[in-house]
């Protein structure tokens, strides 16, 4: 997976993606979602950098199958509140 930390006035943004949706346009119901290099384009890292990233982070944006489940599996994502768009599956988390 690939991850994009930012420093922010508000926080820590963490940008997640699986490798193989860098550079891909998804599309489902009028809802269109691209994965650009800029936002989402990082380090390479194995499930427990992720963790520790989504761990951090005031907000995230997930994308891609793995990303998202892991982002399930490790606490941070409601399966309820996932997106299917196209292909793909898209999470967004804030910690209030």
């Amino acid at each position: 997976m690939i991850v994009n930390e930012r420093q922010t006035p508000e926080g820590l943004l963490v940008s997640v993606c699986d490798e193989d949706v860098l550079g891909e346009t998804f599309e489902s119901e009028g809802v269109s979602l691209t994965v650009t290099e800029e936002f989402y384009g990082g380090e390479t890292v194995g499930d427990e950098t992720v963790v520790d990233s989504l761990a951090r982070a005031t907000v995230a944006n997930i994308v891609g199958t793995q990303a998202v489940e892991l982002a399930i599996e490790a606490g941070f994502v409601d399966e309820a509140n996932v997106l299917e768009v196209g292909s793909t599956l898209h999470a967004q988390l804030l910690w209030m």
